[in-house]
């Protein structure tokens, strides 16, 4: 990692923690930015990049786990919890909820390190799974209202002739659009095209008849 490849957020009311925590990070190469409760955060303009939010559990404004709570169906960091005052249902209540590790202090250096690295790359393939998925969807945008009806019944595994007469067209417009369908999402395989339907969540409403070839 470099310093501008990723960011590591530091939520903790105790400005020597912070300040701590931002020197330690900076001489491993990681870039920081700091804040003393959890207000200042929600309300920071975030970088996108891969990121991880060190959070502590007792705040001024609100208990680290309740933000945890309120964020969660959000787009935000994983978490990695420290306290100075750690107990056996916070913590689990902490990793339940999707935090990376749930430290209590004084923590190593190491296990922090270890921690931070594990939490930016889990946000980095999530940022790169979530980048894939929206050019997918720009795909799909881009085909014609007739393709995205003949999107399903390909996937679905109907014959080029059972799905032109689902739609009421020719067997070789259907051949044609089934093509260009192809083309547009980059599909190099039906097994493909199918892998790429169940991510945009296509509803295959149509299954194929016993009997015959496929066309």
């Amino acid at each position: 990692m470099t310093a501008h490849d990723h960011i590591v957020f530091i939520v903790d009311d105790d400005e020597r923690i912070r300040e701590a925590l931002g020197e330690l990070l900076a001489s491993h190469g990681m870039r920081t930015e700091a804040f003393g409760s959890a207000g200042d955060y929600i309300n920071a303009d975030k970088p996108q990049v891969p990121a991880c939010l060190i959070l502590d559990v007792e705040l001024p404004d609100i208990n680290g786990l309740e933000l945890q709570r309120q964020i969660a169906t959000g787009d935000h960091p994983p978490i990695i919890f420290i306290t100075g005052h750690g107990d056996i249902p916070s913590s689990v209540q902490a990793i339940k909820h999707g935090a990376v590790d749930f430290l209590t202090k004084p923590f190593s250096d190491a296990d922090l390190l270890a921690a931070i690295t594990a939490a930016i790359a889990q946000d980095r393939g999530r940022r790169s799974e979530r980048a894939g998925l929206d050019a997918l969807k720009q795909r799909y945008l881009d085909l014609t209202p007739r393709e995205r009806e003949v999107l399903p019944l390909v996937v679905s595994g109907l014959l080029n002739k059972q799905a032109a007469a689902q739609l009421g067209i020719s067997e070789v417009t259907l051949q044609i659009h089934r093509r260009n369908v192809m083309q547009k999402m980059a599909a190099a395989s039906l097994a493909d095209l199918v892998r790429i339907a169940e991510k945009l969540d296509i509803p295959i409403t149509h299954s194929r008849r016993a009997g015959g070839s496929r066309a």
